[in-house]
């Protein structure tokens, strides 16, 4: 299960955000602490390194490891074009490799037969992607930003951090996002739905050029074949860390609430964001089950004259609490904690676990373990 970071519950109506923008390296500031910054203000530029490229110059040559290293005709140290001859065989077969960026041959490994391309830095530049006051500068590196805000946590996320005017095109959390909902309305757009979207649509949100899109869940047949993706997804075969982001390049960010399938969005939070129709709002898109536990989050600021409290409430798991389900049977669904018992329960499947009794809106009580409920603020 995914757990909200620091015991905040999924749903933040009102309080201070802390943004923090950084860049992959120490670069150069361009705000001063104090100042006040909108969500395309440019805060930092510095240099992003790709990842290294890894050739295995024996396979593709077809010549044992030692022989591949001496068939390197391109200068080690040395910049290289994309395309640019790395390794040459001589024979009849001519095989050539050859570079796949720009950038420079840094090591070629005689006892492996592999050779090292270290692409050239891309620059960056760092927006602040929401309005609101520049509270620190760490290292030349990053920019701490607070804002009064709703925040809302979804369950996971793809595509990049983003920033957009919401715009609900669903009037139920259980009705999903369709290809006629999509229209030039939507340009730059973060849209709001129900309980799913489409492969098309989400398609046609590509080519309006919609920022985001925020919805409950996701079937993952519609995920494969956006994608374009095997039967297997990559976090079925087993990644530890769950960096979804990571592992598939999206060409706008998708955020999820409650998980994969087909289940309406938690009301609470399809109205909280129902309310803020037409607001802007920023995605920090990020999830990862280990250290330090993230998960995507909706920062929406609000007016500076609104009452916000300076911290996230942290309410505790108690009889009565309101509680949103987390079990995969039950995902998007409200309940009230009947009763807590102290010592381990035996469930419907055998495991005896820490669990709670659950009060369903439809009147009827479940036992679940107690990491399969978030309290709802």
């Amino acid at each position: 299960m995914l757990y909200v970071p620091d015991g905040v519950p999924p749903l933040v109506t009102s309080s201070v955000a802390r943004l923090e923008r950084c860049l992959p390296q120490p670069g150069d500031i361009l705000v001063r602490q104090g100042g006040r910054v909108e969500p395309d203000d440019v805060i930092a530029r510095g240099l992003s390194q790709p990842q290294p490229y890894l050739i295995n110059l024996a396979r593709e040559l077809g010549l044992p490891p030692v022989q591949a290293a001496r068939a390197v005709v391109a200068p080690i140290g040395q910049p290289i074009n994309a395309g640019a001859v790395i390794a040459r065989r001589r024979g009849l077969t001519g095989r050539r490799v050859l570079s796949p960026v720009k950038g420079t041959l840094t090591m070629v490994d005689a006892t492996t037969g592999y050779a090292f391309v270290v692409p050239e830095p891309r620059q960056i530049t760092l927006t602040a992607g929401i309005r609101g006051i520049v509270m620190e500068i760490v290292n030349n590196q990053q920019v701490v930003i607070e804002t009064p805000a709703a925040q809302l946590y979804g369950v996971g996320s793809f595509g990049p951090d983003c920033n957009g005017v919401t715009r609900l095109l669903t009037l139920d959390p259980a009705e999903p996002i369709t290809e006629a909902m999509i229209d030039a309305q939507s340009m730059y757009a973060v849209v709001i739905g129900g309980s799913g979207i489409s492969a098309a649509a989400l398609r046609k949100a590509v080519e309006h050029q919609v920022r985001g899109v925020i919805v409950g869940s996701i079937a993952e047949s519609e995920l494969r074949d956006f994608f374009r993706l095997s039967k297997r997804l990559p976090w079925t075969i087993g990644v530890r860390n769950w960096q979804w982001s990571g592992l598939i390049e999206s060409p706008l960010t998708i955020v999820i609430t409650e998980g994969i399938g087909n289940a309406p969005m938690a009301a609470p939070l399809f109205e909280l964001l129902a309310t803020h129709d037409r607001r802007e709002v920023f995605i920090e898109s990020s999830t990862d089950l280990r250290r330090p536990h993230r998960r995507p989050r909706m920062i929406i600021p609000l007016s500076r004259s609104s009452s916000t409290a300076l911290d996230p409430p942290r309410p505790p798991l108690r009889v009565g609490a309101r509680v949103r389900l987390l079990s995969h049977d039950h995902l998007g669904h409200l309940g009230q904690i009947r009763s807590l018992p102290v010592f381990p329960q035996r469930l419907p499947s055998g495991v005896r676990t820490a669990a709670v009794e659950v009060l369903l809106e439809t009147g009827e009580s479940i036992w679940l373990p107690r990491s399969c409920v978030e309290v709802i603020a």
